[in-house]
């Protein structure tokens, strides 16, 4: 590809990811399965432009409003504002790339010309930039962070901004982290236990993991360290029945189903639930490769809860991994915190409450509900836990030290009543839990 070239595939895939609403590792990776002749430096090379792009959204925009050129900010905008400020592209060079020839951008008109001699050379901090847009998040969202983290907010955001770590969660079902580890580094995949999970490793660097034997074998999955501390965390023992209530992709039905196999003893059964029978059939595959064949999947309707009524106080464990902001998750999707409204987390808020009632009546006297988000919020975590217990009675709040210690070993990375993880804190992607128990 042109540098030209390269330059019109960002605004393209840019525009693709802000129409589609999907993941920009979904998009990039469906944008050049269709352009074999992209080599890998082309691929590198764009991919780094939109993720610099979308990890700078707020500070582009506050510039290209800030020239009072009268232009919109759009992916073509801000690739120009990108360019002339974060790559000290000059005007003359800008102009070069947006030449309209085949496959470049098409030419500059005079706004735009305009808007890279304005922007060309500015910093790409200004002091007149409020906090939002200096630490990249929706000014909306202002007041619930600054209620969370108060002087350590800057400190949090730069990490939420950071490149994730990409950790792996070993399946016990069929091998041993220092197995897997060692397997790993036969194949030049340089691996370290992760410092939290003690069924986790952490890539030292990125490397291509679907053709090693130990992914084809499944004997390990992707997964965050902190998405693996929640399953942990849910306490799930040979023998017990257990629901994963948002099941989703099924990453903490896999490690679950790990936990309800060991020892040897009776295996239990699982349920997966979601209401989307397209993600429950995605699991399957996985499901087989991890050995993981005692989970029954389970379409669930969130206004119908007839599959609900029929199964109450069935139990031991039920996760309810609410779906949420995804403000903890801000390191993998950054696009994802642009999308939501304040409409949106009222509405999401409503539907948690939902969730919540109808996972709370599927736990079997003294049974436990544990309740996980991966947001930042405490619209969607303190706030929902007390609204669960004005609301919902029979169950009490159990200590989130005790249940580390019991399930984890040792104690948390983290002090108070529940389970606070974010990129800056522990190294993992921000999540929430609280676990509650049903009285006898």
């Amino acid at each position: 590809m042109t540098p030209g070239a390269r330059v019109q595939a960002c605004i393209e895939l840019l525009g693709q990811i802000a129409a589609e609403a999907q993941d920009a590792s979904a998009v990039i990776d469906a944008y050049f399965r269709t352009r074999r002749y992209a080599g890998a430096g082309d691929r590198r090379a764009v991919s780094h432009r939109v993720y610099e792009n979308l990890r700078h959204r707020a500070r582009l925009d506050w510039w290209i409003q800030r020239t009072g050129v009268a232009l919109d900010s759009t992916p073509r905008t801000r690739v120009l504002a990108q360019m002339a400020v974060y790559e000290r592209t000059s005007p003359d060079q800008l102009a070069r790339l947006f030449s309209g020839t085949r496959h470049c951008p098409p030419t500059l008109n005079n706004r735009e010309q305009e808007l890279a001699e304005s922007l060309y050379g500015r910093p790409p901090m200004h002091i007149d930039m409020p906090d939002w847009v200096r630490l990249e998040y929706p000014s909306w969202m202002g007041p619930s962070l600054h209620a969370i983290f108060g002087r350590r907010l800057e400190l949090e955001l730069q990490a939420l901004s950071q490149t994730a770590p990409v950790d792996l969660r070993v399946n016990t079902l069929k091998a041993t982290r220092e197995e897997v580890q060692a397997m790993l580094v036969g194949e030049r995949i340089e691996v370290e236990p992760t410092p939290l999970s003690p069924i986790g490793l952490r890539l030292q660097s990125r490397s291509r993991l679907g053709g090693t034997q130990a992914f084809k074998r499944g004997l390990f999955e992707v997964q965050d360290e902190g998405s693996q501390l929640i399953a942990l965390l849910t306490g799930v023992r040979p023998g017990m029945t257990v629901v994963d209530y948002c099941a989703g992709a099924g990453g903490k039905t896999l490690a679950m189903a790990a936990a309800l196999s060991g020892g040897g003893g009776p295996r239990g059964r699982l349920i997966a639930c979601d209401v989307s029978r397209y993600r429950m059939d995605r699991m399957a595959p996985r499901l087989k490769r991890a050995g993981a064949d005692m989970v029954r999947r389970q379409v669930v309707t969130a206004r119908d809860d007839s599959w609900v009524k029929a199964n109450r106080e069935m139990a031991d464990r039920v996760l309810a991994d609410v779906p949420c902001t995804g403000t903890g998750a801000w390191r993998r999707n950054l696009d994802a915190k642009w999308r939501f409204r304040p409409d949106d987390l009222e509405h999401l808020t409503e539907t948690q409450h939902l969730i919540m009632g109808q996972a709370a009546s599927l736990v079997a006297p003294k049974g436990r509900l544990v309740y996980a988000t991966c947001s930042l919020l405490r619209e969607e975590n303190e706030e929902q836990i007390d609204w669960f217990l004005r609301t919902i009675p029979g169950f009490t709040v159990l200590s989130v030290q005790d249940v580390w210690a019991e399930t984890v070993g040792g104690l948390p990375p983290v002090e108070g009543a529940f389970l606070r993880l974010s990129p800056a804190s522990t190294g993992t992607d921000g999540f929430f839990c609280a676990i509650l128990e049903k009285s006898g």
